[in-house]
Order: structure tokens, then C-alpha cells, then sequence
């Protein structure tokens, strides 16, 4: 069995050092560590959430990694200019496991790509099914086929699907 890796899904994105990378809903801050680590120090993570105390929580999380390269963003992703960023100043953004509980998947969308330079990719990952006490309900999960749909209606391009881990899909997709 493979759970979500998030140091080698972050391998599907063109990232490197230096780039300018956002964690859609950062909660738990096993992607914005990978990406922070992926980038180095010239690079900047910006891992954004609605809720506080998790945005507490990845700032102690990099700060005990070494990491300086994470800011903190409290924002709200259902809005559109809810990441307080500016326009086309990303190389990537990352959206994990928060698809599925979004109130307004069509403006998160929107919101990444706003904040996408052109050429810039998200990294789409959701639930495939409810493993255990984690994960969404089942009514919740949302169809890979799905969410290419609302990023694709949003301006964006598939670019690939890849293995996210044995409860989850895996996209690539273009601004």
C-alpha cells in the first residue's frame, strides 16, 4: 500500500530552485515542507489557510526543519483574491486534499490561476474514496474526471494524471 507521498507528487510539478510555490489549505504541512525543501532557499512557500492554529502549527513545523522559506498566509480559497496574493507572481500552486470540501470549487480554481504566471502549473490531488476515519464521505469525493472539468472551465490546460497514493488521483494541469 502507497499513501500520498507528498516529497514525490511534488516531483510531477517544474519546480525548482528559487520558484514561488502556494499551498492551497496547508493543514497538516507535509506538502509545503516538501515544497519548501524543493526550492531551497531562494524559493518561497506561501502556505495559505482559513484556519489559524494550523497556520501556527506549519510555521513551528518549518521553523523545527530549518526551513525560512514558508510564509504564513490566513485566507480564505472559496473567494477569489482570498489568498491576499498578487496576480501571476506563482510557479505552482498545490491543491491536496481540499477539493472535496471546498464551498466554492469554480473561484478556488479561479483563485489559482489568478495567482499563476503563464506556464505556471497546480498540482490537483483528491480522494478516490473514504479510507478509514480519514478522507471525506463518500457522498463528498469528488471524480477525478471532476475536478479536470472545474480547473479546465477555469482556463487551465491538463497537462498529465499521475499515482497520488493508493486513496487519491493526481493531476498536473497548466495556466
Amino acid at each position: 500500500m502507497a499513501f500520498a507521498d507528498p516529497a514525490e507528487n511534488i516531483k510531477n510539478l517544474d519546480i525548482k530552485e528559487g520558484s514561488k510555490v502556494a499551498d492551497f489549505g496547508s493543514g497538516s504541512d507535509f506538502y509545503t515542507i516538501a515544497a519548501a525543501r524543493r526550492v531551497h532557499g531562494s524559493g518561497q512557500v506561501f502556505a495559505i489557510d482559513i484556519q489559524k492554529d494550523l497556520l501556527a502549527k506549519v510555521q513551528a513545523a518549518g521553523r523545527d526543519a530549518g526551513l525560512h522559506n514558508i510564509q504564513v498566509v490566513w485566507g480564505n480559497l472559496d473567494n477569489v483574491g482570498g489568498t491576499k496574493l498578487r496576480d501571476s507572481m506563482m510557479d505552482a500552486v498545490i491543491i491536496s486534499n481540499i477539493l472535496f470540501q471546498s464551498e466554492n470549487k469554480e473561484n478556488l480554481a479561479k483563485e489559482a490561476f489568478r495567482i499563476l504566471k503563464n506556464g505556471g502549473e497546480v498540482l490537483l490531488i483528491d480522494w478516490t474514496d473514504s479510507y478509514g476515519s480519514m478522507g471525506p464521505k463518500q457522498a463528498q469525493i469528488i471524480p477525478e474526471e471532476e475536478g479536470k472539468r472545474i480547473f479546465e472551465s477555469a482556463g487551465f490546460r491538463f497537462e498529465k494524471s499521475f499515482f497520488a497514493g493508493d486513496h487519491h488521483w493526481g493531476m498536473v494541469l497548466k495556466k
